[in-house]
């Protein structure tokens, strides 16, 4: 994509905001109400101690949050990892 809206992270233009991004992704997700924020920061507590230490904090997220996408039916774990629908 090279549209008008595709911006971030193009040269002179400024870096992507992957804080923002994380925090609506994961209100967006969570919406549906299959978990709560609990849930939420058990899933991202479940990773191993040395994969939680070296993630950056919005990357302990996003790893919780597929966590709880993929437990909770929303997504398969060959979704995840191929980043294609099944159906």
């Amino acid at each position: 994509m090279n549209g008008g809206h595709d911006l971030g992270g193009m040269h002179g233009l400024g870096v992507i905001d992957a804080e923002r991004r994380m925090l609506a992704l994961s209100l967006a997700s969570a919406a549906h109400g299959r978990w709560n924020i609990d849930v939420s920061r058990h899933a991202r507590e479940r990773q191993h101690p040395a994969d939680y230490l070296r993630n950056s904090y919005y990357e302990n997220w996003l790893v919780g949050l597929e966590t709880l996408l993929v437990e909770s039916g929303l997504i398969s774990a060959n979704e995840l990892a191929t980043g294609k629908a099944e159906a």
